[in-house]
């Protein structure tokens, strides 16, 4: 056998030591195996604790947008298996307590001074095609009496008009139908430069589900079912996401080119109108854009109707708005509009009465066999030849001929606070005063107050003041052509996504603080509170309480009812 080297010979000794030696030795090695356990706990927790990791420092970049058009098919789901973000606990200033939340990541983007889009991050749901995309490729069924498909060409703007008449300009101009923001907002969100894929450093969620294109398909001789088949289905695909546990859905948000009461029906008759997306406990939580939002829901929010100005360009504004300055304009007030003679509270009888009346009013009748009423041309026509354009409200609260209007540089003349100043607060200036003139209906209904003496009493260096501030707002009413993007001009679609970005992370804040936007929330007066300014956290009493104080479901079944009556309506102007 093999000797044994001589230098393990100590080692030898030591394993034959005594009972006692090796007891002794192992508590030794015990003692020295928790000590070093026990440092490296403390270097993980203590140490790495108060560090913030590269992950969570550094966001995911935004999607650089190679092409003019970008598909947000292409943008990847994220999935569950996916690790979560590393986020650093606070103090909830409420409860002392130390808390973290999972979308703490998103708002410490912020902080990142580099990043441009710190933030601004929004994450597009990459929804199944049944719930956009395959709506157009069936657009002959998107309205009973419209085709719809020449509608939803050029990314939802619609055919180009012809500027035969010089009423526009040579380009930028379409025959954009006033339902289809559905398409044109999803379209613009393709070129929004802070796309991200990666949902925990986003700043709000955006649904691209069609729903004004789904309703307008099942409103007229479907069942209920039917109407509500693909809400409820977009809800089921939602609540199945990791990004809707982040927040309940209170970060999502998506648009719908209708009226909100077309998504707000009250019971289970098949008589009743519309579906129901918008009372569905998921839904509540969402953020819904529409073109008239309720005044007395908290989870819809109004943003402009479509124009037929879509620019390229920042200069096609300006151009625009330079011409619109130094226009001629022979008319005092005009209106263009179709009596209302099965409502008894329209006072649009007496408005066209008075324009018939006036010398210096016009009127653009909108009846039966009226053709001119349906052409952009004649009605843009007929705007930029105004100083005030009359704004009395259609079947429901609001008008897509406000912006048109608007658009023409003509100050705008409402009757209903309901028609604008609740509506698009988000686009509108607080002080209404500034660009438009308000008459209340009751001075037409019961005082028959003479319009014409009314505006004859703004004196012409006012009128030019209005004039311009209607002006300058042109911008940021209008949406922007989606394949392209402007530079310094932030049109309606950048409005509403600030606003809704605002919206959630205000929300976020109060959640880590403990604390609720307004004292007293009371939903009813929804209304109010998109008024308050900046720090103000209870509504009282108002001027326009008169306006909206009739019993909810009375005003509700009302509004449902001139939302039957605009699809009626909309029949008989493509007759």
């Amino acid at each position: 056998m093999r000797r044994r080297p001589g230098a393990l010979a100590p080692f030898e000794a030591m394993e034959k030591g005594s009972p006692k030696n090796q007891q002794t030795r192992l508590c030794f090695l015990a003692s020295l195996s928790a000590f070093f356990w026990i440092l490296l706990f403390y270097f993980h927790f203590v140490v790495l604790g108060r560090s913030t990791t590269i992950e969570d420092s550094v966001p995911s970049p935004p999607f650089k947008l190679e092409s003019p058009i970008v598909n947000v098919e292409s943008i990847p789901a994220r999935v569950t298996k996916e690790k979560p973000p590393v986020v650093k606990p606070v103090m909830n200033t409420a409860t002392e307590k130390v808390v973290t939340y999972p979308f703490m990541r998103a708002l410490r983007t912020v902080e990142n001074k580099s990043d441009l889009c710190g933030g601004r991050y929004i994450y597009v749901h990459n929804l199944p095609p049944r719930f956009n995309e395959d709506m157009l490729k069936e657009c002959k069924s998107l309205s009973l009496w419209t085709n719809m498909c020449k509608f939803t060409s050029n990314e939802g703007l619609g055919p180009p008009l012809e500027n035969v008449e010089g009423v526009f300009e040579n380009t930028g101009w379409y025959a954009t139908n006033q339902f289809a923001v559905d398409v044109i907002f999803n379209n613009r969100m393709k070129q929004y430069e802070c796309l991200t894929n990666d949902s925990s450093i986003a700043a709000a969620i955006f649904v691209p589900f069609y729903a004004g294109f789904d309703i307008a398909r099942y409103l007229w001789g479907y069942n209920i079912s039917r109407r509500d088949a693909a809400s409820l289905d977009l809800v089921d695909w939602l609540m199945k996401r990791p990004e809707w546990g982040i927040m309940g859905g209170k970060d999502h948000f998506l648009v719908a080119g209708r009226i909100t009461w077309d998504f707000r029906r009250l019971t289970e008759e098949e008589s009743d109108w519309g579906n129901k997306l918008l009372f569905l406990p998921a839904a509540r939580n969402m953020s819904m854009l529409v073109v008239e939002s309720s005044p007395w829901n908290a989870n819809d929010f109004g943003i402009p109707y479509p124009t037929y100005f879509h620019p390229a360009k920042d200069e096609e504004v300006f151009v625009w708005q330079d011409r619109m300055r130094n226009l001629e304009r022979k008319w005092l007030f005009s209106f263009a509009g179709a009596p209302r003679p099965g409502n008894p509270k329209s006072i649009r009888g007496q408005i066209i009465d008075q324009c018939r009346q006036s010398k210096v009013g016009k009127l653009l009748e909108c009846d039966f066999g009226e053709s001119k009423c349906h052409s952009p041309s004649s009605i843009m026509q007929m705007f930029q030849s105004s100083l005030f354009c009359l704004q009395p409200q259609g079947d429901s609260y609001t008008r897509r001929s406000a912006f048109d209007s608007m658009l023409a540089g003509c100050i705008p003349v409402f009757f209903h606070p309901g028609s604008a100043y609740t509506q698009y607060t988000w686009h509108l200036p607080k002080n209404y005063t500034t660009y438009s003139v308000f008459i209340p209906e009751d001075d037409i209904r019961k005082r028959n107050v003479s319009i014409e003496e009314r505006l004859s009493q703004i004196s012409p260096e006012q009128v030019k003041i209005m004039r311009e501030a209607v002006i300058n707002l042109i911008p940021r009413l209008i949406y922007a052509d989606p394949r392209s993007k402007l530079e310094t001009l932030r049109d309606a679609f950048d409005v509403a996504v600030d606003a809704v970005i605002n919206k959630v992370t205000k929300l976020r804040r109060n959640i880590i603080q403990g604390r609720t936007e307004y004292d007293n929330f009371v939903e009813e007066n929804s209304w109010k509170y998109d008024l308050l300014d900046e720090g103000q956290r209870e509504v009282g009493a108002h001027e326009w309480d008169p306006f909206f104080s009739k019993p909810k479901d009375e005003q509700r079944d009302q509004s449902a009812e001139a939302a039957k009556n605009s699809w009626k309506n909309e029949q008989r102007d493509q007759s």
